[in-house]
């Protein structure tokens, strides 16, 4: 899923209107956002964290200062390790990784569903969708809520 789609759905996630308008620059495509009222914003991270504080929905970026470096973390993790990795043993790797993490965890930060579990569910889930994996492989990473639904 492209950066643009990415953050439209983050929108309507959010309750915001449709409004903004997403470009994007470079060879990796690193999503653009121009503010009304101020300079434009880069990266798609970056823009989410605008888009949660415009809903004024704070909380989904951490409720602690543990909890905030962790959310930050794993937004990291997406932009760093998931993004751009294609191959089937990338893959396969970040979601051997996140299995054994989410073990004892029902959300990225534990019990609490933040900006970070809903970026890496959009980063993840072409992956998941596009290859064949056994069923009892990745049991914590399909536990997360969103694989649920």
């Amino acid at each position: 899923m492209a950066a643009a789609a990415e953050l439209t759905l983050l929108e309507k996630s959010l309750g915001l209107s449709k409004g903004n308008k997403y470009s994007a620059q470079g060879e990796r495509q690193i999503p653009v956002l121009q503010t009304n009222n101020g300079p434009s914003l880069t990266g798609l991270t970056t823009i989410a964290a605008h888009l949660v504080k415009q809903a004024n929905k704070e909380y989904l970026l951490g409720s602690t200062a543990e909890e905030k470096a962790v959310v930050q973390q794993w937004l990291e993790y997406r932009v760093t390790r998931v993004d751009g990795h294609s191959s089937k043993d990338d893959i396969h790797m970040v979601l051997k990784d996140l299995n054994s993490y989410l073990e004892d965890k029902v959300y990225l930060t534990g019990y609490n569903f933040t900006l970070a579990d809903i970026l890496l569910y959009y980063g993840l889930h072409r992956f998941i969708v596009s290859i064949q994996i056994v069923t009892g492989s990745f049991s914590a990473v399909f536990r997360m809520p969103f694989f649920l639904s």
